[in-house]
C-alpha cells in the first residue's frame, strides 16, 4: 500500500509491528524519559516528540485500538465508532461495515467505489505532500481523479507593531469567519497553522489552514532576521563633538550618548530593546548616519567655511600614496 498521511506509531516508538505489549511499554518508558519536558526545558522539538510518543503509546498499548489501527490506519477511530464522520444519506459512509475489511486498502477502495458509483474499482494512494495532503485515485471505466490538497494557505498582513506585540485578527476563509491569535514576535514569512480550517473532502476530512505572515514596511524600524534595526540621522557637529539624542524604541524613546568623532555608518547597540524572541528581548541596532544640510542657512554656511579654513588635516591624507 502506498504511503498514507497518518502517523506511524510503531516508527515513533521504534518497535516492529510484531512487538508485544512489554516491548512497547519498554520503548515508551525509555523515550518518555529522554524527551520529557522537565528534562528538556524550552525545547519545542522535544515537547512535540513527547506528545507523539504519548499518542503512539495510548493507541498501541490498547489491544482494541491497536487492532483497529493496524487494519484501517488513519481511519481507525472511525472504524472503532462504526463509521461516523464520513457523511450520511445516499452515497454516504455511515453504513460502512468495518468488520468485513481485512486491511486499510480494502477499506479505501470501498470508500472510492461508493463515492464514484456502483461498479467502480480503484487503486488508491493517500499521501502527505510538501504542499499539503492530497488524495489521488486511478480508476477503471470511471476515469482518473485527483483531488486538490485539503490544506490551504492565505496571506495575512500585519504592521510591525502588531507582529511585535501579538494581535487577535478576524479573517474570512471559505465563507467562514475565524478569529485567530497571532503570537508576539512573529516574523515575516513565518506560518501560523489553524487545524481543521482548510478545505473539506467528500470523506468528512478537513485540511489545515496556514497563514503566511507578511509585515508592512515601517518608516523607522526594520526587522532583519531576529534583529531590530534603524537608522539615526545626526548633524555633523553632533558627530564631531558628541551629543545626547533621543532614539525611538518599541518601548518608547530613550536617551542615547553619541560619542565624539563617531563615523557615519557606525552602529550602536541598545541591549534588550529589540525584537521578541521566545519570551526574551533581543537588541536594537542603531546605525548612525551623518546628515549634512542640503540648504544651509547663511550662519551655517559661514560656520562651515570657518571650519574649513581652520582644519589642519584632510580626512584623505592616508590616500595620498595609495595604488593597486
Amino acid at each position: 500500500m502506498a504511503a498514507t498521511d497518518f502517523k506511524d506509531y510503531y516508527s515513533i516508538l521504534g518497535v516492529q509491528r510484531s512487538a508485544d505489549s512489554d516491548e512497547i511499554k519498554r520503548a515508551f518508558r525509555r523515550l518518555a524519559r529522554k524527551y520529557h519536558p522537565d528534562l528538556n526545558p524550552g525545547d519545542k522539538a522535544a515537547e512535540t516528540k513527547f506528545k507523539e510518543i504519548n499518542e503512539a503509546y495510548e493507541v498501541l498499548s490498547d489491544s482494541d485500538k491497536r487492532k483497529k489501527y493496524d487494519q484501517f490506519g488513519q481511519y481507525w477511530k472511525q472504524a472503532a465508532q462504526g463509521g461516523p464522520g464520513f457523511g450520511g444519506g445516499a452515497g454516504g459512509f455511515n453504513d460502512v461495515d468495518f468488520g468485513r475489511f481485512s486491511n486499510f486498502e480494502d477499506f479505501i477502495n470501498e470508500l472510492l467505489g461508493r463515492f464514484n458509483g456502483p461498479g467502480a474499482q480503484y487503486s488508491s494512494a493517500y499521501s502527505n505532500t510538501p504542499g499539503g495532503r492530497s488524495y489521488s485515485s486511478a480508476g477503471y471505466g470511471a476515469g482518473a481523479q485527483t483531488a486538490t490538497s485539503l490544506d490551504q494557505e492565505a496571506k495575512l498582513k500585519l504592521t510591525l507593531g502588531e507582529a511585535f506585540s501579538g494581535v487577535r485578527k478576524s479573517i474570512k476563509v471559505n465563507g467562514e469567519s475565524i478569529d485567530v491569535n497571532i503570537p508576539a514576535g512573529v516574523k515575516g514569512g513565518s506560518k501560523v497553522r489553524l487545524r481543521g480550517k482548510g478545505m473539506a473532502s467528500p470523506y468528512g476530512q478537513r485540511g489545515d489552514l496556514y497563514l503566511i505572515i507578511e509585515l508592512q514596511d515601517h518608516s523607522f524600524f526594520q526587522l532583519d532576521g531576529d534583529t531590530l534595526t534603524c537608522e539615526l540621522p545626526i548633524a555633523p557637529d553632533e558627530a564631531a563633538l558628541g551629543a545626547k539624542v533621543d532614539v525611538p524604541t518599541p518601548d518608547g524613546t530613550v536617551m542615547v550618548n553619541i560619542p565624539a568623532g563617531i563615523r557615519s555608518g557606525q552602529t550602536l547597540r541598545l541591549r534588550g530593546k529589540g525584537w521578541q524572541k521566545r519570551g526574551e528581548r533581543g537588541d536594537q541596532l542603531v546605525k548612525v548616519i551623518i546628515a549634512v544640510p542640503k540648504s544651509p542657512s547663511e550662519a551655517e554656511r559661514q560656520a562651515y567655511e570657518a571650519l574649513q579654513n581652520a582644519r589642519q588635516a584632510s580626512p584623505r591624507d592616508h590616500l595620498q600614496d595609495l595604488s593597486l
